[in-house]
């Protein structure tokens, strides 16, 4: 017998803490927040907020205030991108946020018309 403890245990038990976090969910796949999603609370939650638990109570000090990205939240809270997801939406879910979907990527404009355009805007005002 050995004093040393298993490593295939200590990695499961560092695990553990992080499963009671997020009680057990998994991430719904409607509920997939990108990393520059963001998230506020929704006027009027204070008192629902009491009732969170400690890792749910700390995000909702965060962005108490205002907008804040889901990068953002979990590097205040120092917790795992995806806890944070759930988390998030486990409280989007009781109504305690406002999401807001990051801006879709801007699609590449169509260089003719651009320069119609400013061919246009030359030719009316004489630049």
């Amino acid at each position: 017998m050995h004093d040393e403890p298993d490593s295939e245990l200590e990695l499961t038990s560092a695990l553990v803490p992080l499963f009671v976090i997020a009680k057990g969910r998994a991430l719904p796949a409607d509920h997939e927040y990108e990393h520059t999603t963001l998230v506020t609370a929704q006027e009027g939650t204070e008192a629902a907020a009491r009732t969170l638990s400690p890792e749910a109570r700390a995000v909702m000090d965060l962005i108490a205030e205002g907008f804040l990205s889901v990068a953002e939240i979990s590097g205040y809270t120092r917790l795992p991108l995806g806890i944070v997801r759930i988390l998030l939406a486990q409280m989007a879910e009781d109504g305690l946020l406002f999401v807001r979907n990051p801006a879709p990527r801007a699609e590449r404009v169509d260089r003719e018309l651009l320069t119609a355009v400013l061919d246009g805007l030359k030719t009316r005002f004489g630049a």
